[in-house]
């Protein structure tokens, strides 16, 4: 039992002193309680093959398919949308949304899918993340307390009911105390958090790549020297293959796009049709003699917008690449329209020394940057070629700039697949993530790399260290001996007295180990206090869910609390000063709130 608090004491000061990382931190108290003899090896190494460590990583990867596919920007599109660029409002409708998500997908669900939208939430009104993490994360928390799923905690609280022969909570009987909690949770995040989170911006912030669109088609002109032919009745190009069309291009005019008629035009159709908008690029007088001699209309006029989207869309996007010293490049002669070797790829435009040397042919040089357009698998695959250098990450441009990409459809159904077997119950929790996770490599909603990039090892390094801490802590007695103690202490002072230090215990313990830990270590000790006192057993097995879902103070007293830190750039002091008083709140509830609707 002493060894367990040293190393429990000497854990938290590292927490605390910011120089060791957090996961290393975990990692080296549970190596310290196996060569003490405290842990047996399989015991020790038992947190790396939890159900519940699987389950995270599960998530990360559901919640990466959702940023991949563009449902997160879109996401992210209305809330700014909604919150007109007001920061109170887009933070009012963030924690109200981590809410809801959370009764559907839990809190660790909740935030890992709310990450990447309110990281770009943050970029795009270049607010710091600190200021939106944290209330993303504790508003989450409190989501926890609004049905019964929406937590483990609350799922083994209803168990113990049932086992000292009380009727097992109802699916939204948590809701009475779930709601305040929740109202309170926001009103006090929008009252003071202002001045209780810190304005930290980390190095990892991503650029704000949402207008890069138009960025680039601003800086390489593309719109002017970019036209938009409609293809008129007896027109010598219908019937023509789109493919043979564009192999034709050369240098002063060539065939960038072509789009389907706007009025009954066949997207997949492989030839060109009356109605169809052939978008060319080049010199004005030879675009004009071009248009005359194929039975052309120009649709030019006011249609920027329109250019725009038949180069850059959720099927095809942009890629900025610069040729770097030593490429096999230099020297090559290319013009813009160009399609390249592959014949997946097209060269847009390029510049040497943000001058324009097109529409003729060029010979690349050292320096020289190439604005390339293609579908974003091409881009992706293609661009991987060391000859060339990428200025943005197609893939980082895709997140961010095209809602609703390829496979949001499926990543939205895989997604409400998944929370409907947590729903339901009809497989164990882990189950429902793993498949939800295979099923995002499985319909290609991700490959097999992005999905493993996409779990953070050093959030489930800590997971897995905290769990075996937590049966040590147990199997030792060391909790029990700060349970026993905190009752003998309030003694016979009433029930507000005993729900108060059932709170306090509970709320203290999941501060350093996880909730459902400190769950199974609190109810037996809640259920005798409150028997002996004559309390009602089922407010003191709420007042102790309710203290679990505190989880305000540090970074290790959840998950969700440890996968913000390193995007908010938190510090461990930088919790409490916003948590204290959340955790106040929800100490008044516990206290006072549940008493009066569970009398007995």
């Amino acid at each position: 039992m002493l060894i367990v608090f040293a190393t429990l004491a000497a854990m938290v000061a590292a927490f605390l002193s910011s120089r060791v990382p957090v996961a290393l931190a975990a990692l080296g108290a549970v190596l310290v309680l196996y060569f003490t003899g405290t842990l047996d090896l399989r015991t020790a190494l038992s947190g790396f093959g939890d159900p519940t460590v699987l389950f995270i990583a599960s998530l990360f990867i559901v919640s990466a398919s959702l940023e991949a596919s563009g449902v997160t920007a879109w996401v992210g599109q209305g809330l700014i949308r909604f919150g007109n660029d007001n920061v109170t409002r887009v933070t009012v409708l963030t924690t109200l949304l981590a809410g809801a998500l959370t009764a559907l997908l839990g809190v660790s669900g909740a935030v890992s899918a709310l990450l990447p939208v309110v990281m770009l939430v943050s970029v795009r009104l270049r607010r710091p993340p600190s200021t939106l993490l944290m209330p993303l994360v504790f508003s989450a928390h409190a989501g926890s307390m609004l049905v019964l799923t929406a937590s483990l905690v609350n799922v083994v609280a209803s168990d113990a009911a049932q086992e000292i022969g009380l009727a097992e909570f109802g699916y939204f009987e948590l809701s009475v105390i779930g709601i305040p909690l929740f109202a309170g949770t926001i009103l006090i995040i929008v009252l003071v958090g202002h001045r209780l989170l810190p304005e930290r911006t980390g190095r990892s912030l991503p650029p704000d790549l949402s207008g890069h669109s138009k960025m680039l088609a601003d800086q390489y002109r593309l719109l002017e020297d970019t036209f938009r032919l409609e293809v008129q009745p007896g027109s010598s190009l219908i019937g023509t293959s789109k493919a043979a069309l564009k192999s034709r291009n050369q240098p002063g005019l060539s065939v960038i796009a072509i789009q389907p008629a706007p009025k009954g035009g066949a997207p997949g159709r492989a030839v060109i049709g009356r109605g169809d908008l052939v978008v060319v690029y080049g010199e004005r007088a030879t675009v004009e003699s071009f248009s005359d001699g194929m039975g052309l209309r120009d649709r030019t006029e006011s249609a920027g917008s329109a250019i725009r989207g038949a180069l850059f869309n959720t099927r095809f996007g942009y890629a900025e690449v610069m040729i770097p010293p030593r490429s096999r490049l230099i020297g090559q002669a290319v013009f813009p329209g160009m399609i390249t070797e592959g014949g997946d790829l097209l060269i847009l435009a390029v510049q040497r020394r943000g001058e324009d040397v097109g529409p003729g042919e060029v010979a690349l040089a050292v320096g020289d940057t190439l604005l390339l357009q293609g579908t974003w698998k091409a881009l992706d695959e293609k661009l991987k070629d060391p000859e060339v250098l990428v200025v943005d990450a197609p893939d980082s441009v895709r997140r961010q700039a095209v809602a609703l990409g390829s496979g949001a459809r499926r990543a939205a159904v895989i997604l409400a697949g998944m929370v409907l077997l947590l729903a339901t119950g009809a497989v164990p929790t882990v189950i429902a993530g793993m498949l939800a996770a295979c099923a995002t490599v499985v319909f290609r909603v991700l490959t097999v790399e992005q999905a493993f990039r996409a779990i953070s090892g050093s959030a489930l390094v800590m997971v897995a260290s905290l769990i075996p801490l937590s049966t040590a802590m147990y199997e030792t007695g060391a909790a029990q001996v700060i349970a026993h103690g905190l009752v003998v202490l309030v003694g016979d002072r009433g029930t507000h007295a005993v729900l108060a230090a059932l709170f306090v215990l509970t709320a203290t313990l999941t501060q350093l180990v996880s909730s459902i830990a400190t769950v199974l270590i609190v109810i037996p000790v809640a259920v005798s206090a409150a028997i002996e006192s004559g309390v009602s057993p089922r407010a003191a097995l709420i007042t102790t869910a309710v203290g679990a879902a505190a989880c305000f103070l540090t970074p290790v007293a959840s998950t969700a609390n440890l996968i913000v830190q390193g995007p908010g750039s938190y510090r461990f002091g930088d919790y409490w000063k916003l948590g204290l008083p959340l955790l106040l709140w929800f100490g008044l509830i516990g206290t006072f709130l549940v008493p009066v609707v569970w009398s007995r």
